[in-house]
Formats: structure tokens, C-alpha cells, sequence
């Protein structure tokens, strides 16, 4: 990865952090080429791409999708409130940024566990009254709903658009994820959206791979089958064209060169509640 990354010592590391256990939103900020990582994170990216080369188009084929689906959602519907659960460290084209530059009165919560994304994502929202970060465990979404943060910008009266971007494959099936998704599609009115990303499998070698070097450094991680993500969605909920695909095919600005077999193993899709 990136050599130019400060190779940050546990000495500067913020009250708190955990440098122990690679962090989630850590190894995800350095293979997008970020810099608020540490050793133990990119330890565990550098193994990933060194027994895997190819597998970073996963980060920056989500990031990418994700930049296209809030866009998607602002230039071509009336929703101007956006919750994004386990939304990682800031990094370039984050929520609020396309969001606001598109419709400035747009309304951004930012919810992770990782402190130090309240850290970092405090000081970059410090002046923008229309975005909020806190954290909080998205497997309590209770909490998050219930928290003043969400509150001060979220009106539950008026649709939503709930962003799990690359999050719900890193929660086991005894986590449920699938009744996180319903707590929030109950909450919500008709007009919401929802907008997810997740790891594809099809058993194939690298899924497994990937899946078992994740695993036995995280303690956690799912690659799923297209058909076991969608069963993640609400029943009722109105899957959008062109469905749960790749990232990289998904509603794509020019025509993506071949999909690489990397690339394959992220999707997709946007669904709203009819």
C-alpha cells in the first residue's frame, strides 16, 4: 500500500484506541490511501494484498458506488436526510460533501463504534450545522434512534435514506442482521431509501480467503451469496434497477472497463420502501 502513509506510533495514538486489534474503519481508511491508520491496521491490509493482489478494487469500487448512489438519491428524489451506520473514518466524497454540494440543506448523520472516527470526524464537521457524527454500536439501533444527535437533524416524519455501505458483512448471522435493516425500515416512512453494500460470494477461492484472513484478525465477517443479501432487505421493500450487481456496474457514469473477478466481490443495490 501507500509508503507515504505516517507510520503512526502507539505513543500518538488518541485516548482510547485500541491498537491491539486491527480496527475495521482504520484498515479500510489506508487502502483508500488515508492516513489515520496504524501499524496493526496495515499489517493486516498489506497481508490481505500481498497474498491477494487485486483485492483493494473492493475499497475503492464501494467507495466509488457509494459517491454515485447518494447522487442518485439527491438529483433524482426529495430526500434530503441521510443516516449513515458504521460510516468509517472521513475520507474524500463523504456523505454530507456530495450530498450538500448537490443540495445544501441536506441533513447527514454519521454513526460508528470506532472512536477514532468521532475523533477525526468531529474536527471535519466542527462548522457544518447540517452533519453530525457520534458513536455508537450500529447492533444497537435503539440507541441510535433514540440519540440526540440523530434527533437534532433527523425527522423520522419524512423519508430517510439509511446508508450501510460495506458494513452489514461484518456482522455474523447470529448478529441478525437482517432485523437491524427491519428496526429502521419500520421507523421509517414510504419514500425511504436504502442503500447497501455488502461482500459477494459465489464460494469461490478468493471469497474464502479473504473471508478467513478477515475472520481470524477481526473475529468477524460474512461473505455472502447474492440471494442470502437480499434476504437482508424488508419484505415489501422495492428493489431499483439494475438490482443488487457489482459495485462497479452499478448505475456506472461511463461504461466500466471488464469487471476484474476483485471487483466482483463487492455489490450493490438501492432499494425504497413503496
Amino acid at each position: 500500500m501507500a509508503d507515504e502513509v505516517p507510520q503512526d506510533s502507539e505513543e500518538t495514538a488518541p485516548p482510547g484506541i485500541d491498537l491491539s486489534t486491527p480496527s475495521i474503519a482504520r484498515a479500510y481508511d489506508y487502502m483508500l490511501g488515508g492516513k489515520d491508520n496504524f501499524a496493526v491496521d496495515r499489517a493486516l491490509v498489506d497481508h490481505i494484498v500481498s497474498e491477494m493482489p487485486g483485492s483493494p478494487a473492493l475499497a475503492l469500487d464501494n467507495r466509488a458506488v457509494l459517491v454515485r448512489a447518494i447522487r442518485e438519491i439527491v438529483e433524482t428524489t426529495p430526500v434530503r436526510q441521510f443516516l449513515d451506520l458504521g460510516s468509517g473514518l472521513p475520507s474524500a466524497e463523504n456523505v454530507h460533501q456530495i450530498a450538500q454540494r448537490h443540495a445544501s440543506e441536506s441533513k447527514v448523520v454519521y454513526v460508528d463504534n470506532d472512536p477514532i472516527v468521532l475523533a477525526h470526524g468531529r474536527a471535519l464537521l466542527a462548522e457544518n450545522d447540517n452533519t453530525v457524527v457520534f458513536q455508537a454500536d450500529l447492533r444497537e439501533p435503539k440507541s441510535i434512534y433514540d440519540s440526540p444527535e440523530t434527533r437534532s437533524l433527523i425527522d423520522f416524519d419524512k423519508p430517510v435514506a439509511i446508508i450501510l455501505s460495506a458494513i452489514l458483512h461484518h456482522l455474523n448471522d447470529d448478529e441478525n442482521p437482517a432485523d437491524l435493516v427491519n428496526f429502521w425500515y419500520d421507523r421509517v416512512p414510504s419514500g425511504s431509501y436504502f442503500f447497501v453494500s455488502h461482500f459477494r460470494s459465489a464460494d469461490d477461492p478468493r471469497s474464502l480467503q479473504l473471508q478467513e484472513v478477515v475472520q481470524q484478525s477481526i473475529g468477524r465477517g460474512r461473505w455472502r451469496s447474492d440471494e442470502e443479501i437480499l434476504a437482508l432487505l424488508p419484505e415489501g421493500i422495492t428493489i431499483l434497477p439494475p438490482g443488487l450487481v457489482p459495485a462497479a456496474l452499478w448505475r456506472p457514469v461511463d461504461e466500466p472497463d471488464e469487471v476484474t473477478a476483485w471487483g466482483r466481490l463487492i455489490g450493490a443495490v438501492l432499494a425504497v420502501k413503496p
